[in-house]
This record gives C-alpha cells, structure tokens and sequence, in this order.
C-alpha cells in the first residue's frame, strides 16, 4: 500500500485559501473516486470537493471553520501502489484562464454569495467552459468507448457523473434500451425539524460557510454604506388588470406571470434617465463605474440562505424573456445549480418576499451596487379615486440607495418614474 496526500486545489479566480464547511469522510473510511469527502468555502463559492483516487481515508487536516491555505495537504488516503503517481497525471489540468465575470464582483448582500461548483485538481472555472462535471477516469474512458457525456445523466452531486452513472449508460447502449438525457439535480431536502426542545435547553452554531459570509457582507454594507430608504404606494389596478389578461393568454401549463417582470422591464427603461442608480462603487479607486447594460440582480431565498442570481443584458429582453429568465436563475440558485457568472456582475438589485413582503422594509444594498428595489405586498384596499371611494389594488415599493452616490432628489425621482410605469403599464412597452 502507499499512501496519496491530496492537496487544496487552486479552485480559481485568485483563491488564496478556503474556510472548511464539512468533512463528508473520517479516518478510517473507504472512498472510491469521485466520491465527495469535503465542502469547502471561498470568497466567490461554495465547493464540494471530490476524491481525486480510491483508497481509505488516513487522515484529515483542520475542523469546521478552519481556513486552509491553497497547496497546503487537505487529506491523506492510502491506496494501491501505483495509484498515486497515476492519478496525479490524470487529474492535473492545463492552464486555464478564468472566464471573467460580468462588470465587478459584488459584495454586501450576497451577489458573490455561492454557487455550487465542483473541483477536484481542476479550477472551478471550468464550469462555465460547457464541459460535463465528472473525473478524468470517467472523461476516459467515455473516449474510448465513443460515450458522449453531454448524453449521461448524473446522480452525483449537482449533477455530476460518477462512474456507477456511466457504467449503468453503457449497460443501456448495449442491451439497445433507451437512454435518458442528461438532467438537472434534484434539490436535497431539508433535514426535518427536531422536536420541540425544554424552554431551558439551548444550541450552539457555529457560524461558518455561507452563513457567515452572508454574515460578514451584510455588515460591511451596513457599516459601510448610508442608507437612504425611499417609501412609495402605487396604484397597480392597471398592472393588475394587464397581468390577467396575459395569464390568460398564455398556453396551457406556462407560468403565469408575476409583477416581477414588468417592475424589472419598467426598471430597465427608467435607469436610462437615472444612469448613476446603474453603478458600482470602486472603493479602492475612489472611483464610480456606470453601466450602459442592465445586469439585474434577483435576491432569491435558498435554503442554504438568500443569493443573487444575475440576469444578464436585462435591457435586450422582452418581457416573456424577463420572466422566463429570472425564473431559470432563481430556480438555479434554489437547487444548487447555478454558475459562479450567474451569481457575480449584477449592477442594481430587485428583492421581493411575495405575499410575506408586508408594508414596508428596509432592504440593505447589495455592495458594490449603489441601490436595491424592494417589492412589498400587493392587497386590495378602499382609495379615493376620481373623487370617489374604490377598491383598488396598491403596492409599496420600499427601496435603498447609497447616500454618497445618489442624492436624495434623485432617489425620489428614480422611484417617481418607475411609478409612473407601473401605474400606466402600457408605457412600459413604449419606447420614446
């Protein structure tokens, strides 16, 4: 037997170190490779780290919550003599250039909040260059058997093909039975929750992960960033009435549309008279950087904790784009499925709790951007209208900007004309 230390890889873009978030293997357990035996967090993501041999676990370096710098040994297995020196030429990638994100990495809320992303040796970046997520052996031997893995469907984690995944694909071609597509993962439940506990007992967690940047982010943006929340009630009868009508429309099973399209497709056609709402601040430059595109950024709950997945160019899309999109993205993010561009580069920032969204709220600005739209809960109330009391259908906007950047006429102005929009939705589709 000889044994096989396995070093931190280089997981891409600058990573220096990693926080470690769980062990999935203790000494003395076998794995085969592939398997995953660590989570690991960065500053741009969260990794599942996969065996890069077979063998059984020797030993493990660091706790939860320990960082562990790049290059330094993560765990040892012991394996079959000769493994070793195979599976290092095996795993060890050529150079590969990062694919850069969108404008500038985001900060405070959680824009660079992560994506599930899997490495091995190789950088995390290879996730954006299209290629299936799966080892050297199984890349392998699919080309020597003429397997195109596009065509395999996975069941390892996020969808990655593990060799049981192509081995059952082979079995299939051979016997001529059908073959299914690749698919996407499906979410891991959430563990149930425990009994109620004695009102005296108490539980201690330990705050690592994405909870802690998510923790970390949040604070510097308080602490960083002066706050100035604008509140507006909008009449959205109109919008109402025209969401209906293009519900009906739809085919049978589409999603229905929700507000949340038209408030981004108004946003996008209101930011061309308020460029400086469309920033980033460059605090080490001393620098603010203006957008001609739209990068929207959609806070999305998860269930490991609220992300910003990004849609991209808001600007060139239609409506049912819109829609379509922030749904893909948002799904995206909910199952772990999202790519580290889908999380990175958005330049303004919607954030709604739906039915949950109550009166007002005070969201807090997703750093770099220099202002978030808040959506609150849509409800049907009595109004003066035209001189008369009627039901009608309101909604508040709660939003934030960055005092430094956006005064506050301008702020109130922005809003002003996005209700305006809302409000008389056929100007939406306008261009002037």
């Amino acid at each position: 037997m000889s044994q096989y230390v396995f070093k931190l890889p280089d997981l891409g873009e600058g990573t220096v170190e990693a926080e470690i978030v769980s062990w999935k293997v203790k000494p003395g357990d076998t794995v085969a490779e592939d398997d995953v035996v660590v989570e690991v967090m960065t500053e741009k993501a969260a990794v599942e780290v996969p065996a890069p041999v077979s063998g059984r676990v020797v030993s493990t370096t660091g706790t939860p919550g320990d960082m562990v710098p790049v290059g330094a040994a993560l765990i040892v297995f012991e394996t079959e003599p000769g493994v070793a020196a195979a599976s290092v030429a095996a795993v060890t990638p050529a150079p590969t250039a990062a694919r850069s994100a969108a404008p500038g990495g985001n900060g405070a809320a959680t824009a660079a909040v992560p994506a599930a992303a899997h490495a091995a040796a190789a950088p995390v970046a290879a996730v954006h260059s299209g290629r299936v997520a799966t080892s050297p052996a199984v890349r392998r031997r699919a080309q020597e058997a003429g397997v195109d893995l596009q065509q395999v469907a996975g069941s390892g984690p996020n969808g990655r093909i593990v060799p049981k995944d192509f081995e059952a694909y082979v079995a299939r071609r051979t016997q001529g039975q059908p073959t299914p597509l690749r698919t996407a993962p499906k979410a891991v439940p959430a563990s149930a929750r425990p009994g109620a506990a004695r009102s005296t007992a108490t539980q201690e967690i330990k705050v690592i992960g994405l909870r802690r940047l998510i923790a970390q982010r949040m604070s510097e943006a308080k602490r960083n960033i002066p706050h100035f929340a604008y509140v507006e009630e909008l009449d959205i009868t109109e919008l109402e009435s025209l969401r209906r009508h293009l519900n009906v429309k739809l085919e049978r099973g589409a999603p229905a549309l929700t507000y949340l399209p038209f408030l981004a497709l108004a946003l996008v056609r209101v930011l061309r008279d308020f460029p400086q709402c469309n920033a980033h601040y460059d605090a080490e430059r001393g620098v603010i950087v203006r957008y001609g595109a739209v990068h929207l950024g959609v806070a999305t709950q998860t269930p490991d904790g609220l992300k910003v997945p990004v849609v991209h160019d808001a600007q060139d899309r239609t409506l049912a784009d819109l829609a379509g999109e922030m749904r893909r993205v948002s799904e995206a993010a909910r199952t772990n499925k999202a790519t580290r561009d889908e999380l990175t580069g958005s330049t303004i920032t919607i954030t709604s709790l739906g039915k949950l969204g109550g009166i007002a709220s005070t969201p807090i600005i997703n750093a770099p951007e220099v202002a978030i739209i808040g959506v609150n809960r849509a409800i049907e109330r009595p109004v003066v209208f035209e001189g008369a009391i009627a039901i009608r259908r309101t909604m508040n906007l709660s939003s934030s900007f960055d005092h430094r950047f956006v005064d506050g006429y301008d702020a109130a102005a922005m809003i002003q004309a996005l209700k305006e929009c809302l409000e008389h939705p056929a100007t939406i589709f306008i261009d002037t």
